[in-house]
């Protein structure tokens, strides 16, 4: 535990400066203290319980249990303290040099209701949670976050979060930043539970979850396939990695940037098979993230994910893919509707977001002059909101973390490119170059 915290205090050192953002009434703080999330409950009862999509109308409920015998099962209904359903799955648990986890449940309830408030209790014991069911139809608000961590600056987003209501949160990597360190997966876990455990987040890797050692663990990933299970099967992928899903008229693609992703990979062969199978009349609007950003003008990160860029900018878009999420660089920026490095009206609107509240601090560099597709760009802690009003109209807003407040400091209303006739053709656009 002392080797993140040693790097957190060599950042406070190397930048003790505040800095000011593209708003000169607000002084922007630096990177805030690692933050451990004990366990206080008994080995019996579950912690670090979140839930994730499955389907159409089920739910993932995911927990921890110290004691190995602690049953796989859920009880739920619509009455605090009335539980008249109950489904069993299954657990699992890892190894990781000296470290042994807990036993990981994961069990799938329902069918539910939609807009509906649901109660339910883990392994038979323990407290009670609660969570609300995505709504039937429109509008529907994504809460999008990436590089989150476990920080002073990761509580204060994810309080920013909760007070206001949303559906479903979505992560392009970047979680605990346990970096091997495995007990940090679980702190993360107790941290984000209190919101995960409410609404479904749907997460995606990063490079911080890879966890490579060379001959004994060269596969990676192995607490976060552990811990973080997602519904990959539902849409014909073998891998956790990277999978799609649908909620309200809304096709999100989650893709993975450290897995293959050339032309002959089991990725780019799911990828296209995925978008040539979306139905735009049933889901008008389709929406993509991943971990490196494949447009960047901060000086972090830079080219990282061209080589993905070029392999895969063209399926999306032929699709085409409304907007792309991005992490890994510790700053917020948002470019206008690009393809092949150039402005155009039908390709897809970019936003990296990689300003959750890692340990690591923010990218502070960006390039000089500012590119004309880069429309607002800042490197500030905090969060977005997709709110998803219609088959045509969708506002984005970003929220700066101000100490007290969540701050709007860029918004702007998409309009769908499946209501575009001009991008149904995929038209050429005017050209600008990046």
């Amino acid at each position: 535990m002392a080797f993140p915290i040693l790097i957190h205090t060599l950042c406070l050192l190397l930048f003790p400066q505040a800095l000011l953002s593209q708003d000169n009434n607000f002084v922007r703080q630096p990177a805030g203290q690692l933050t451990i999330t004990p366990h206080r409950r008994s080995h019996s009862d579950p912690q670090q319980v979140h839930i994730s999509l499955v389907g159409k109308d089920k739910m993932r409920v995911s927990w921890i249990t110290e004691d190995k015998h602690a049953e796989s099962v859920v009880e739920y209904g619509t009455e605090a303290g009335k539980y008249n359903a109950k489904a069993t799955g299954d657990h699992t648990s890892y190894q990781y040099f000296f470290y042994s986890s807990g036993n990981i449940h994961n069990v799938v309830i329902g069918p539910l209701r939609p807009a509906t408030a649901y109660f339910y209790r883990c392994g038979g014991s323990g407290p009670e949670f609660s969570f609300k069911t995505p709504p039937p139809k429109f509008p529907i608000e994504f809460v999008i976050v990436g590089d989150l961590g476990q920080t002073e600056w990761t509580a204060s987003t994810l309080k920013h979060v909760e007070s206001s209501d949303y559906d479903v949160l979505l992560l392009p990597g970047d979680l605990s930043y346990a970096d091997s360190q495995q007990p940090l997966w679980d702190s993360f876990g107790r941290l984000v539970e209190p919101y995960a455990s409410k609404r479904p987040w749907m997460v995606t890797e990063g490079n911080h979850e890879i966890e490579t050692f060379p001959v004994i663990y060269p596969q990676g990933f192995q607490a976060y396939n552990a811990r973080w299970l997602m519904p990959f099967q539902h849409s014909a992928s073998t891998s956790n990695l990277y999978y799609s899903f649908e909620v309200v008229g809304t096709h999100v693609i989650m893709l993975g940037s450290y897995t293959d992703f050339d032309a002959q990979s089991q990725q780019y062969t799911w990828l296209r098979s995925d978008l040539a199978n979306i139905d735009r009349v049933k889901t008008p609007w389709v929406i993509m993230l991943l971990h490196a950003p494949w447009y960047n003008t901060n000086e972090a990160h830079q080219g990282e994910g061209e080589s993905m860029r070029q392999a895969m900018e063209e399926l999306l878009y032929n699709a085409p893919v409304d907007l792309v999420f991005a992490g890994h660089v510790h700053a917020y920026e948002r470019f206008t509707r690009i393809y092949d490095n150039k402005f155009d009206s039908c390709g897809p609107m970019y936003v990296t977001i990689g300003d959750g509240g890692n340990r690591e601090g923010l990218a502070l560099t960006f390039k000089n002059p500012t590119s004309p597709l880069s429309l607002y760009r800042e490197p500030s802690f905090g969060h977005g909101r997709l709110r998803i009003v219609n088959e045509t109209h969708a506002h984005w807003s970003w929220h700066r973390n101000n100490d007290a407040d969540a701050v709007v400091a860029d918004d702007v209303w998409i309009e769908s490119l499946s209501s575009s006739k001009a991008c149904s053709k995929q038209q050429d656009a005017p050209k600008e170059e990046l």
